[in-house]
């Protein structure tokens, strides 16, 4: 079955989308949870600036469903959990794929699910789980029509880093990116890398695919903004954020300044006056 009504949920015509994350708090780690105490006022502001999709969990997407109108953001949902997001990493690490991902995204009207290809240093057992996981997704995406966005991540070593740190190693982003693609995603979800210049390489070995850089942590209005502009001018199809959007003090008019520079390309000045109450 075509993924090509679900994935034109998604993206405009010109192919872009901004996804705001807001399932952190299936990770079972404290420091997530700010911006997102309370769920269903975190996804009213949210949907109010009109985002093309918002990522959530089975547990909390029916609070996007269930407002009503047509206009509201597509769903996509995030399929599997893992343990890795702490200060210090707990003896027995896991990425667990939810049952029925692809038959509960159905039923939630998701447009798209979410899973993640994890590489942490001296954790083989954590990467080939996160391996098992897209292998027994994808063919039930396949069957159903549904698009899987595969979010190959690297990350520094636990004990150098001080919990849950990104790698931009673009020689280590790369080939996983690529092996993502290889094993059937039809949407990459990866991170920026140190020198986001080079973030063309990244789009490349994606080989058509499109890509959706991560926000990471907080940054600075400034810096999130700019970087963003950055890697849109490198070739990204759009963005997923969502401590840079929750977190933030006006969630609302970042929202809106973030789908400023996605879809009409403005300039991280013109985009920080939506942040001062200005307009465009």
């Amino acid at each position: 079955m075509s993924i090509i009504p679900r994935f034109n949920r998604l993206f405009s015509e010109d192919g872009k989308c901004f996804d705001v994350a807001i399932d952190h708090g299936f990770f079972n780690e404290y420091s997530f949870l700010t911006g997102i105490e309370n769920m269903e006022k975190a996804i009213r502001t949210i949907v109010s600036a009109n985002p093309d999709a918002i990522q959530l969990s089975p547990g909390q997407a029916k609070l996007l469903q269930s407002i009503p109108g047509k206009e509201k953001p597509s769903l996509v949902l995030r399929t599997d959990i893992a343990n890795v997001y702490g200060r210090e990493l707990p003896k027995h690490l896991f990425s667990h794929l939810i049952e029925n991902p692809v038959k509960q995204a159905i039923s939630l009207d998701a447009a798209c699910v979410v899973v993640n290809l994890l590489l942490l240093p001296n954790q083989p057992e954590l990467y080939h789980q996160c391996v098992r996981n897209i292998c027994k997704l994808k063919p039930e995406c396949e069957k159903y029509g549904m698009p899987l966005m595969v979010e190959p991540l690297v990350m520094q070593a636990n004990d150098i880093s001080g919990g849950y740190m990104v790698d931009g190693d673009i020689e280590k982003i790369v080939p996983l990116v690529r092996q993502g693609v290889e094993l059937g995603a039809d949407i990459i979800k990866a991170d920026p890398c140190d020198h986001l210049e080079e973030y063309h390489r990244v789009v490349e070995t994606a080989s058509g695919k499109p890509v959706l850089p991560r926000g990471g942590g907080r940054a600075s209005d400034e810096e999130i903004l700019t970087r963003t502009h950055t890697l849109m001018n490198q070739g990204a199809s759009g963005i997923v954020y969502g401590r840079n959007v929750i977190q933030h003090q006006h969630p609302n008019q970042m929202t809106k300044a973030f789908m400023e520079i996605v879809h009409n390309n403005v300039a991280p000045e013109e985009a920080a006056l939506i942040l001062q109450g200005g307009s465009r």
